[in-house]
């Protein structure tokens, strides 16, 4: 009975951390109640088999795995940028599939041969900071519009909608800061049920339609069309796998310390498993995974540290993935509900990037690279699409996205001080 209860305390966990993800990047996207179901489905189906594979054969814990907020981000960000991309909406979401698949080709390599350290100094605190302020001040536009209601019902603003999307945002906030350990851990899904509800009473859902042709369907895989090459998109990719590298080593890292699991960490065979869960993820088309730390503060506030409740909790996500009336349900979660319900998680990635600062420094050096990256990188923000007409696309691609161009220069610009001050000494 007690392995029962705690197997559904993991999948609820498991649940708040996946179902937000593929319901605001559909709606970003333009797409269909049905494929957001969809995407919902490949999305239980990824992170029930990625937890597995992690807790089998990779790091060996209960971990949780759940949609990356890096890879969210990437997802909101070219939403934004589709107007300067050839071939529309299709073919910006194959660009992001190949990103993924990349991805996971360059954790397996860089676990094979043994850089995983090495690669982790390229990511100083400056690039990192620089890194989530860029990413934040890019995708906070899409966040905004849909927490006011833009798009949902018209085009403009609706009072009623973003009424009660701010009071699911202010609900889900004053859950994650209760003094009880178990109203923080799942201020996202308490939030979500409160939005849910009053967009219900206030007749402000969609009607959906629970049938479905089959009661049980394997989730398609490359439901977008096969991976093709964005140079934007790669590049975008090549910096997102660095950071996850980082985030993955430090989830690993928490979580075994909140374990007292004092064996030396095994980072390349984890590495791989890291790996595989990007081309799944590519493969199924949905967003990337990642090991989630905030599995460290619901260990320590629950003390479910045995690997059993885990492993049932996962296998009941990748159950439900088959049954697509139950997807569809989830899927019937009001957009600017998923967006309010978020806006806290994604306004940490600001609190990250000034405390990389912070750690930086308050020296001269420091400050001129993040004074420069972030006036070059914002600004290129704001080039309107019309202005590359002539570009080709695949340097369009990179001209408009202020995060690459930002972070490109910060890491550049850090190298080559650092090997002119070598130089000078």
């Amino acid at each position: 009975m007690n392995n029962l209860l705690s197997s559904v305390q993991w999948f609820i966990l498991i649940l708040a951390g996946s179902v937000v993800a593929p319901l605001t990047i559909g709606s970003a996207f333009g797409m269909s109640i049905e494929e957001i179901s969809s995407f919902v489905q490949r999305t239980f189906f990824v992170i029930g088999i990625v937890s597995l594979l992690q807790v089998f054969f990779g790091h060996k814990k209960p971990i949780v795995e759940g949609p990356a907020v890096l890879w969210w981000g990437v997802f909101l960000l070219f939403a934004g940028l589709n107007p300067t991309m050839s071939g529309g909406t299709l073919d910006t979401l194959r660009s992001i599939e190949m990103g993924i698949f990349i991805s996971g080709i360059l954790f397996i390599l860089m676990s094979l041969f043994n850089v995983i350290a090495q690669v982790k100094k390229i990511f100083t605190p400056i690039v990192t900071g620089t890194y989530f302020i860029l990413l934040v001040a890019q995708i906070s536009g899409p966040f905004m519009k849909g927490i006011l209601g833009v798009g949902y019902v018209t085009d403009s603003v609706n009072g009623a909608v973003a009424t009660l999307a701010v009071s699911t945002a202010i609900v889900t906030i004053l859950f994650s800061r209760s003094k009880w350990t178990f109203f923080r851990s799942y201020s996202v899904l308490f939030g979500i049920a409160v939005g849910w509800i009053l967009f219900s009473i206030f007749d402000l859902t969609k009607p959906i339609s629970f049938q479905s042709e089959q009661w049980i369907s394997f989730p398609e895989i490359w439901v977008w069309g096969t991976p093709i090459f964005d140079l934007g998109i790669v590049l975008t990719s090549v910096v997102v796998t660095l950071l996850l590298l980082i985030n993955f080593v430090a989830s690993i890292d928490v979580v075994g310390t909140v374990l007292g699991d004092k064996r030396a960490e095994e980072y390349n065979q984890s590495g791989i498993m890291m790996g595989l869960s990007q081309l799944f993820s590519s493969l199924f088309s949905t967003v990337g995974m990642v090991p989630l730390s905030y599995t460290a503060g619901f260990l320590l506030a629950t003390q479910l540290k045995e690997k059993l409740p885990f492993i049932l909790g996962s296998l009941l996500i990748l159950v439900l993935s088959f049954f697509p009336t139950i997807t569809m349900f989830f899927a019937a979660i009001p957009v600017p509900v998923g967006y309010a319900s978020m806006l806290l998680a994604f306004s940490n990635m600001l609190v990250i990037g000034i405390r990389s600062y912070i750690e930086a420094g308050n020296h001269e050096q420091p400050l001129f690279i993040i004074s420069l990256s972030l006036m070059i990188g914002i600004g290129v923000m704001f080039i309107p699409p019309s202005a590359l007409a002539g570009v080709h696309p695949a340097i369009a691609s990179v001209m408009n996205n202020g995060l690459i161009i930002g972070v490109m220069i910060c890491i550049g610009l850090e190298q080559l001080l650092k090997d002119n001050k070598k130089a000078a000494s």
